[in-house]
């Protein structure tokens, strides 16, 4: 059962390399945000593993307990990070839209084409 402490340290390293191949390997700006939300929650997972503490428990006063605290801070920064990565990717996608709107495509080499011939008119 020592292989289940590893769990979460495989799902981190899976979703960041997962979300690293779709916003490197990718040529859609939706595929390249979606990694990119990949990524920041392997991310989370890691921190959030990294704050677990064997047999450790809440912070709070508890007569003739003698046992080591868990450390809210990094659930509560992490909450924090998740509240600004959903409002980036909102955003991300947001300027997406616009972009198809503008351009009509989300493909990152028909867009490069499209500002190439722009430069040379």
């Amino acid at each position: 059962m020592e292989w289940l402490r590893l769990v979460p340290y495989w799902v981190y390293v899976a979703l960041m390399m997962i979300g690293l191949y779709g916003a490197i390997a990718r040529g859609n700006l939706v595929k390249k945000v979606i990694g990119l939300g990949l990524f920041q929650t392997g991310i989370f997972i890691f921190y959030i593993s990294l704050a677990v503490v064997d047999g450790g428990t809440a912070p709070i006063a508890r007569e003739g307990w003698e046992g080591p605290y868990t450390s809210p801070l990094p659930h509560v920064l992490i909450l924090t990070a998740i509240v600004v990565s959903v409002s980036t990717m909102a955003v991300a996608l947001a300027l997406v839209i616009e972009v198809q709107r503008a351009y009509g495509t989300v493909e990152a080499d028909e867009l490069a084409a499209l500002d190439a011939e722009g430069t040379e008119a």
